[in-house]
Protein backbone atom coordinates (compact mmCIF):
# COMPACT_ATOMS: atom_id res chain seq x y z
CA UNK A 1 0.00 0.00 0.00
CA UNK A 2 1.54 3.59 -0.35
CA UNK A 3 0.78 6.70 1.24
CA UNK A 4 -0.41 10.18 -0.66
CA UNK A 5 1.04 13.35 -0.27
CA UNK A 6 -1.37 16.46 -0.92
CA UNK A 7 0.55 19.58 -1.57
CA UNK A 8 -0.52 23.24 -2.17
CA UNK A 9 0.81 26.27 -1.70
CA UNK A 10 0.05 29.65 0.32
CA UNK A 11 1.38 33.12 0.22
CA UNK A 12 3.34 32.90 -3.20
CA UNK A 13 2.01 35.67 -4.52
CA UNK A 14 4.24 37.68 -2.05
CA UNK A 15 1.24 40.21 -0.73
CA UNK A 16 -0.71 39.79 2.36
CA UNK A 17 0.05 36.65 3.39
CA UNK A 18 3.38 36.52 6.63
CA UNK A 19 5.53 33.60 4.96
CA UNK A 20 5.93 31.48 1.61
CA UNK A 21 4.37 27.54 3.00
CA UNK A 22 4.52 24.60 0.77
CA UNK A 23 3.26 21.65 1.84
CA UNK A 24 0.18 19.35 2.63
CA UNK A 25 -0.76 16.19 4.39
CA UNK A 26 0.37 12.72 3.75
CA UNK A 27 -3.09 10.14 4.31
CA UNK A 28 -2.90 6.36 3.84
CA UNK A 29 -4.61 5.42 0.50
CA UNK A 30 -6.96 2.79 2.13
CA UNK A 31 -8.15 6.44 3.96
CA UNK A 32 -8.62 8.55 1.27
CA UNK A 33 -12.12 7.49 0.35
CA UNK A 34 -13.46 7.74 3.77
CA UNK A 35 -12.31 10.95 4.37
CA UNK A 36 -13.42 12.65 1.10
CA UNK A 37 -16.77 10.77 2.02
CA UNK A 38 -16.79 12.43 5.97
CA UNK A 39 -15.74 15.74 3.92
CA UNK A 40 -18.76 16.17 1.85
CA UNK A 41 -21.18 15.29 4.78
CA UNK A 42 -19.67 17.44 7.02
CA UNK A 43 -19.72 20.28 4.12
CA UNK A 44 -23.80 19.27 3.94
CA UNK A 45 -23.62 19.32 7.67
CA UNK A 46 -22.15 23.00 8.11
CA UNK A 47 -23.47 24.70 4.69
CA UNK A 48 -26.78 22.52 3.76
CA UNK A 49 -25.89 22.30 -0.10
CA UNK A 50 -22.30 21.41 -1.72
CA UNK A 51 -20.46 24.87 -2.15
CA UNK A 52 -19.23 24.11 -5.63
CA UNK A 53 -22.94 23.96 -6.68
CA UNK A 54 -23.33 27.84 -5.84
CA UNK A 55 -19.67 28.52 -7.30
CA UNK A 56 -17.45 28.38 -3.94
CA UNK A 57 -14.48 26.77 -3.03
CA UNK A 58 -13.13 25.42 0.31
CA UNK A 59 -9.71 26.71 1.06
CA UNK A 60 -8.15 28.20 4.18
CA UNK A 61 -8.70 31.73 2.45
CA UNK A 62 -12.65 31.17 2.11
CA UNK A 63 -13.38 29.44 5.37
CA UNK A 64 -10.91 31.08 8.70
CA UNK A 65 -10.24 34.78 6.57
CA UNK A 66 -10.94 37.61 8.81
CA UNK A 67 -14.64 38.32 7.72
CA UNK A 68 -15.32 34.85 8.58
CA UNK A 69 -14.43 35.11 11.80
CA UNK A 70 -15.91 38.36 12.53
CA UNK A 71 -19.13 36.91 10.74
CA UNK A 72 -19.38 34.52 13.30
CA UNK A 73 -19.00 36.54 16.25
CA UNK A 74 -22.05 38.82 15.72
CA UNK A 75 -24.16 36.41 17.17
CA UNK A 76 -25.17 33.31 19.56
CA UNK A 77 -24.68 29.99 17.80
CA UNK A 78 -26.93 29.18 16.04
CA UNK A 79 -28.95 25.63 15.99
CA UNK A 80 -27.59 23.53 13.06
CA UNK A 81 -31.24 22.92 11.25
CA UNK A 82 -31.72 27.24 11.33
CA UNK A 83 -27.83 27.70 10.51
CA UNK A 84 -28.04 25.55 7.10
CA UNK A 85 -31.27 26.77 6.37
CA UNK A 86 -29.47 30.79 6.40
CA UNK A 87 -26.85 29.46 4.66
CA UNK A 88 -28.59 28.17 1.71
CA UNK A 89 -30.59 31.55 1.55
CA UNK A 90 -27.19 33.08 2.02
CA UNK A 91 -25.25 31.61 -0.61
CA UNK A 92 -28.58 31.84 -2.98
CA UNK A 93 -28.76 35.83 -2.31
CA UNK A 94 -25.13 36.30 -3.00
CA UNK A 95 -25.22 34.55 -6.19
CA UNK A 96 -28.25 36.35 -7.57
CA UNK A 97 -27.11 39.58 -6.84
CA UNK A 98 -29.46 40.13 -3.76
CA UNK A 99 -28.15 41.55 -0.25
CA UNK A 100 -28.14 38.72 2.24
CA UNK A 101 -29.33 39.89 5.71
CA UNK A 102 -27.13 40.06 8.60
CA UNK A 103 -28.39 36.54 9.90
CA UNK A 104 -27.36 35.14 6.92
CA UNK A 105 -23.63 36.60 7.46
CA UNK A 106 -23.35 35.53 11.33
CA UNK A 107 -25.00 32.00 9.90
CA UNK A 108 -22.43 31.52 7.23
CA UNK A 109 -19.27 32.84 9.28
CA UNK A 110 -20.19 30.14 12.04
CA UNK A 111 -20.80 27.55 9.27
CA UNK A 112 -17.30 28.53 8.05
CA UNK A 113 -15.70 28.06 11.17
CA UNK A 114 -17.27 24.44 11.70
CA UNK A 115 -16.42 23.58 8.12
CA UNK A 116 -12.67 24.25 9.47
CA UNK A 117 -12.43 22.90 12.29
CA UNK A 118 -14.65 19.45 11.20
CA UNK A 119 -12.00 19.36 7.89
CA UNK A 120 -9.30 19.15 10.78
CA UNK A 121 -10.45 16.66 13.31
CA UNK A 122 -11.29 14.18 10.42
CA UNK A 123 -7.59 14.76 9.34
CA UNK A 124 -6.44 13.58 12.97
CA UNK A 125 -9.29 10.55 13.05
CA UNK A 126 -7.74 9.54 9.25
CA UNK A 127 -4.02 9.50 10.49
CA UNK A 128 -3.09 12.42 8.62
CA UNK A 129 0.58 13.37 8.78
CA UNK A 130 1.17 17.48 8.40
CA UNK A 131 4.39 18.27 6.72
CA UNK A 132 4.89 22.00 5.63
CA UNK A 133 8.10 24.06 4.69
CA UNK A 134 7.96 27.88 5.08
CA UNK A 135 10.46 30.98 3.78
CA UNK A 136 10.10 34.33 4.37
CA UNK A 137 7.84 36.48 2.18
CA UNK A 138 9.16 38.04 -0.73
CA UNK A 139 12.57 36.32 -0.47
CA UNK A 140 14.34 37.09 -4.16
CA UNK A 141 17.21 34.93 -5.71
CA UNK A 142 20.67 35.92 -5.51
CA UNK A 143 21.80 37.21 -9.01
CA UNK A 144 25.11 34.95 -8.48
CA UNK A 145 22.83 31.79 -7.44
CA UNK A 146 23.42 29.25 -9.92
CA UNK A 147 21.55 26.02 -9.18
CA UNK A 148 18.15 27.67 -10.90
CA UNK A 149 17.21 24.47 -12.72
CA UNK A 150 17.37 22.26 -9.43
CA UNK A 151 14.83 22.29 -6.15
CA UNK A 152 15.16 25.16 -4.05
CA UNK A 153 16.06 24.38 -0.21
CA UNK A 154 12.73 24.61 1.62
CA UNK A 155 11.34 22.13 -1.01
CA UNK A 156 14.07 19.45 -0.27
CA UNK A 157 13.64 19.83 2.82
CA UNK A 158 9.84 18.92 3.07
CA UNK A 159 10.69 15.86 0.66
CA UNK A 160 13.12 15.23 3.54
CA UNK A 161 10.23 15.05 5.91
CA UNK A 162 8.35 12.93 3.88
CA UNK A 163 11.11 10.65 3.24
CA UNK A 164 11.79 10.00 6.86
CA UNK A 165 8.09 9.49 7.43
CA UNK A 166 7.55 6.72 4.45
CA UNK A 167 10.78 4.87 5.44
CA UNK A 168 9.45 4.54 8.98
CA UNK A 169 6.51 2.98 7.44
CA UNK A 170 8.12 0.93 4.95
CA UNK A 171 5.45 2.40 2.62
CA UNK A 172 5.93 3.99 -0.84
CA UNK A 173 4.48 7.74 -1.00
CA UNK A 174 2.82 9.62 -4.11
CA UNK A 175 2.94 13.45 -4.79
CA UNK A 176 -0.19 14.71 -5.25
CA UNK A 177 -0.27 18.63 -6.28
CA UNK A 178 -2.83 21.66 -7.01
CA UNK A 179 -2.36 22.37 -10.85
CA UNK A 180 -1.09 26.06 -10.71
CA UNK A 181 -0.16 28.01 -14.15
CA UNK A 182 1.03 25.33 -16.33
CA UNK A 183 4.86 26.42 -17.70
CA UNK A 184 5.51 26.89 -13.60
CA UNK A 185 4.42 23.26 -12.95
CA UNK A 186 6.40 22.00 -15.75
CA UNK A 187 9.24 23.97 -14.63
CA UNK A 188 8.72 22.40 -10.80
CA UNK A 189 8.34 18.72 -12.22
CA UNK A 190 11.92 19.49 -14.39
CA UNK A 191 13.65 20.76 -10.88
CA UNK A 192 12.01 17.60 -9.47
CA UNK A 193 13.55 15.10 -11.62
CA UNK A 194 16.91 17.05 -11.89
CA UNK A 195 16.84 16.20 -8.18
CA UNK A 196 15.76 12.47 -7.50
CA UNK A 197 17.84 11.68 -10.79
CA UNK A 198 21.38 13.63 -10.71
CA UNK A 199 22.21 13.54 -6.70
CA UNK A 200 22.64 10.77 -4.45
CA UNK A 201 20.50 11.72 -1.86
CA UNK A 202 17.88 12.20 -4.12
CA UNK A 203 18.24 9.00 -6.11
CA UNK A 204 18.39 7.31 -2.45
CA UNK A 205 15.25 8.77 -1.67
CA UNK A 206 12.96 7.39 -4.20
CA UNK A 207 13.64 4.44 -1.97
CA UNK A 208 10.27 5.82 -0.79
CA UNK A 209 9.21 8.60 -3.05
CA UNK A 210 7.63 7.99 -6.24
CA UNK A 211 8.87 11.26 -7.99
CA UNK A 212 6.32 11.37 -10.57
CA UNK A 213 3.69 13.68 -9.36
CA UNK A 214 0.01 14.12 -10.41
CA UNK A 215 -1.33 17.64 -10.61
CA UNK A 216 -5.11 17.73 -9.69
CA UNK A 217 -7.67 20.60 -10.11
CA UNK A 218 -8.34 21.65 -6.04
CA UNK A 219 -12.18 22.60 -7.16
CA UNK A 220 -12.23 18.86 -8.13
CA UNK A 221 -10.25 17.25 -5.18
CA UNK A 222 -11.14 17.56 -2.11
CA UNK A 223 -8.45 16.88 0.02
CA UNK A 224 -6.09 19.47 -1.99
CA UNK A 225 -8.67 21.86 -0.47
CA UNK A 226 -7.98 19.70 3.17
CA UNK A 227 -4.03 20.53 2.30
CA UNK A 228 -4.63 24.27 1.68
CA UNK A 229 -6.69 25.08 4.67
CA UNK A 230 -4.07 23.41 6.53
CA UNK A 231 -0.76 25.50 4.88
CA UNK A 232 -3.03 28.24 5.34
CA UNK A 233 -3.32 27.85 9.05
CA UNK A 234 0.44 27.03 9.27
CA UNK A 235 1.19 30.83 8.10
CA UNK A 236 -1.02 32.60 9.66
CA UNK A 237 -1.08 30.27 13.46
CA UNK A 238 1.74 28.11 13.67
CA UNK A 239 4.92 29.98 14.56
CA UNK A 240 8.53 28.83 16.03
CA UNK A 241 10.67 31.99 17.42
CA UNK A 242 13.48 29.89 18.13
CA UNK A 243 13.89 29.40 14.74
CA UNK A 244 13.52 32.78 13.58
CA UNK A 245 10.09 32.10 12.72
CA UNK A 246 8.43 34.84 14.72
CA UNK A 247 6.22 36.86 12.35
CA UNK A 248 2.98 38.83 13.34
CA UNK A 249 0.30 36.25 13.61
CA UNK A 250 -3.73 35.40 13.48
CA UNK A 251 -4.43 35.04 17.60
CA UNK A 252 -7.93 33.71 16.34
CA UNK A 253 -6.34 30.98 13.79
CA UNK A 254 -3.42 30.18 16.69
CA UNK A 255 -6.08 29.60 19.46
CA UNK A 256 -8.31 27.54 17.16
CA UNK A 257 -5.34 25.59 15.30
CA UNK A 258 -2.42 25.52 16.63
CA UNK A 259 -2.53 22.44 19.07
CA UNK A 260 -3.91 20.57 16.44
CA UNK A 261 -0.79 21.63 13.56
CA UNK A 262 1.55 20.56 16.53
CA UNK A 263 -0.32 17.40 16.60
CA UNK A 264 -0.90 16.73 13.31
CA UNK A 265 2.89 17.31 12.15
CA UNK A 266 5.48 14.63 11.70
CA UNK A 267 7.94 13.76 14.31
CA UNK A 268 10.46 11.56 13.68
CA UNK A 269 13.98 10.71 13.32
CA UNK A 270 16.14 11.44 10.55
CA UNK A 271 19.81 10.62 10.17
CA UNK A 272 23.08 13.04 8.71
CA UNK A 273 26.36 12.20 8.40
CA UNK A 274 25.88 9.21 10.60
CA UNK A 275 24.02 11.19 13.55
CA UNK A 276 20.90 11.02 14.33
CA UNK A 277 18.75 13.80 14.98
CA UNK A 278 14.79 14.99 15.38
CA UNK A 279 12.70 16.19 12.73
CA UNK A 280 9.31 17.73 12.37
CA UNK A 281 6.95 17.69 10.13
CA UNK A 282 6.57 21.92 10.19
CA UNK A 283 10.44 23.49 8.87
CA UNK A 284 11.40 26.85 8.23
CA UNK A 285 13.69 28.18 5.96
CA UNK A 286 15.31 31.52 6.74
CA UNK A 287 17.17 31.25 3.55
CA UNK A 288 15.86 29.16 0.59
CA UNK A 289 19.43 29.84 -1.42
CA UNK A 290 21.90 29.74 1.04
CA UNK A 291 23.83 26.42 1.66
CA UNK A 292 22.21 22.96 2.37
CA UNK A 293 22.98 23.20 6.04
CA UNK A 294 22.90 25.81 8.01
Amino acid sequence: MAWLFFIDESGHDHKHMPYEVRGGFAIHVSELWPFAQAMQRLEADCFGCRLTDVGKEIKGSSLIDRKRFAFAAQGAPIPDRERRELCRVFLAAGRGGDAPGRDGFTAYGQACLRMARGIVALLKRSGAVLMASAIPRGVVRPRDHRFDDYLRKDVVFLFERFFYFLETKREHGVLVMDETEKREDRRFVARMEKYFTRTATGRHRTTWIVPTPFFVSSDMARAVQAADLCIYAVNWGFRLPGRGMDASRRDEIADMFGADLADLQYRGRGVRDGRAFDSYGIVYVPDPYGPPRA
